[in-house]
């Protein structure tokens, strides 16, 4: 099985949308370990056991390519995680219309 079909097996058992955060990660696996443990599994112990090793393994799977992706920090990569404000923010600054600086700011 080549890596690509490892990770999106191991996301679709932590049943994570296409992205997500490091937050949505574990919440995900804290949530289901929470559904499955087998101390909380009277009814079919072995099934709640085998479960909860998948999605431990699962787990790792996807923390292990977590910790092997490089994330970019040039100027333009950065550029495109900005939110909406933001890039508002930073095209209309200066703008004497709809810029958001005071008034009075830079008149000293």
């Amino acid at each position: 099985m080549n890596k690509h079909n490892k990770i999106r097996i191991a996301a679709d058992i932590l049943e994570l949308p296409e992205k997500a955060s490091m937050a949505t990660v574990k919440k995900a696996y804290r949530e289901m370990l929470h559904q499955w443990h087998p101390d909380k599994c009277e009814d079919e112990p072995q099934k709640c056991k085998e479960k909860t090793i998948e999605i431990i393994e699962a787990y790792g799977v996807i923390l292990d390519y977590c910790s092997e992706y490089e994330y970019p920090f040039s100027e333009e990569e950065l550029k495109k995680t900005l939110s909406a404000e933001e890039l508002m923010y930073q095209r209309f600054w200066d703008d004497p219309i709809w810029g958001m600086r005071p008034i009075n700011e830079g008149d000293e």
